[in-house]
């Protein structure tokens, strides 16, 4: 079926010690529940993404999991910013984001899962969700609530498919356009997973 593999921020920061030390000790635990075959404490998205180029060369891979932070159309490690505009050529990730999609399973049946705050939220998280599925040839999913222990708002899109989320789901403040703050996650928000929920529910795809 294909190797899963999960990649989270491996950098320190003041003030965040519990949270990314439960990155850090999930990522053991998923890979002793088998729901990963390998993981990755990255400290650069050059450093993340040459990992999955390079990690057990000649697989082929089903599943991407990346856990860091996030905003609207955005996910970071440490300040280093993944976003619409690495899917374009010229841009420096654009070529090993590339080489990763060479390496996914085909016919849409891989999947790049962002467990972070707010990514698919508002219309640049909806822009993003949309560009990046059609860039990988992949299945994406991703998160419109902030996410803790609930994580709320997950969505999944299918490349060549409009996002079928409203693009105000999750907002507190703001507006599609111009988003200021998003709602925390909690069992009554929509489309709501536990942190130890290691799959997107099928239905919650578009197609």
């Amino acid at each position: 079926m294909g190797l899963r593999l999960l990649v989270f921020d491996g950098t320190s920061k003041k003030g965040e010690r519990l949270l990314r030390s439960a990155w850090s000790t999930g990522a053991p635990l998923y890979r002793a529940l088998n729901r990963v075959d390998a993981y990755h404490g990255a400290t650069s998205w050059a450093d993340a993404l040459g990992w999955l180029v390079n990690i057990h060369r000649g697989e082929i891979i089903s599943e991407i999991q990346y856990w860091g932070h996030g905003k609207w159309g955005t996910v970071f490690i440490a300040n280093d910013v993944l976003n619409a505009h690495a899917l374009e050529a010229g841009h420096p990730l654009h070529a090993p984001l590339a080489a990763v999609r060479a390496r996914l399973l085909p016919d849409a049946r891989a999947l790049m899962w962002f467990r972070t705050c707010e990514t698919f939220g508002a219309k640049a998280g909806q822009d993003f969700a949309a560009r990046l599925a059609h860039f990988l040839g992949a299945r994406v999913a991703g998160h419109t609530h902030v996410i803790d222990v609930f994580q709320s708002g997950l969505h999944g899109l299918y490349p060549n498919e409009v996002p079928h989320w409203s693009a105000r789901e999750g907002l507190a403040e703001g507006s599609p356009e111009a988003p200021v703050l998003a709602k925390r996650s909690s069992p009554f928000e929509p489309h709501t997973i536990h942190f130890m929920n290691g799959a997107v529910p099928e239905p919650w795809f578009s197609r």
